[in-house]
């Protein structure tokens, strides 16, 4: 992927990864459109970076996401690299009552926003990049987190088999891991502790530089290059018996 003169648009970029992606493309000389629901989030972007293109769109919803395939294929048809990004994580408890609706709510925005999109992206003609976030969960989960570990690990598995399917189109698919970051995913504190949003940034764009397609940090990195026994030993790491 080159890293300049783009027109990429961001799911999910008004915070966390998805901000640090659009601040850090936006310094390499790209055309930054950004995605998201709460349209308070992305008023705030466009005040810090009036550059940037914004665009209010529910993506759980199938309506919403046709909509905004439509407004970039009117608007921005020159648009070259989708992010997908957006992603949504419930600390939850398959006993809880309110479970299933949760879930319900992580499979949408995870797995079918995603999953459509690329479906929808893939027919606009400039397209020739598709960036995936998935996470270290997506090699083994944490059981706190039981349906976004699984989301990712489909993620991680379309997004190989999209690589390959979308080869002859002349499409790159890169996939983003990463690990924990001092982000709100989930919820505000539960990763306070967490490496920078900015140290992680850093490293994925110096892999970009290389020409990789998979691109790690810290914990995911390792979850990446792992094997069974690194895989078991950091899943008990994670779920230690209470």
């Amino acid at each position: 992927m080159k890293l300049t003169g783009n027109k990429i648009l961001i799911t999910g970029g008004a915070s966390g990864i998805g901000l640090g992606l659009t601040e850090r493309f936006l310094q390499e000389g790209n055309t930054v459109i950004v995605c998201g629901r709460r349209e308070a989030a992305l008023k705030e972007v466009t005040d810090k970076y009036p550059a940037v293109i914004t665009k209010v769109c529910d993506l759980s919803t199938e309506a919403e996401r046709i909509a905004l395939f439509k407004w970039v294929e009117e608007q921005h048809s020159d648009l070259n690299v989708l992010v997908n990004n957006a992603g949504i994580q419930q600390w939850a408890n398959i006993t809880d009552a309110d479970f299933y609706e949760r879930a319900k709510a992580e499979i949408a925005t995870n797995i079918e926003a995603p999953v459509h999109l690329t479906a929808l992206f893939t027919g606009l003609p400039a397209l020739n990049t598709i960036m995936n976030v998935s996470s270290g969960l997506a090699f083994v989960p944490f059981t706190k987190v039981p349906v976004y570990s699984a989301t990712k690990a489909f993620f991680h598995s379309f997004t190989l088999s999209s690589r390959y399917l979308l080869k002859n189109k002349g499409i790159e698919v890169i996939e983003i891991v990463p690990p924990a970051l001092n982000t709100d995913l989930g919820g505000k504190g539960l990763h306070d502790a967490a490496p920078p949003v900015s140290d992680f940034i850093t490293a994925i764009f110096a892999q970009l530089a290389e020409g990789k397609t998979e691109l790690s940090f810290g914990f995911s990195e390792a979850m990446v290059k792992a094997g069974p026994p690194e895989i078991t030993a950091a899943f008990n790491r994670l779920n230690p018996v209470v």
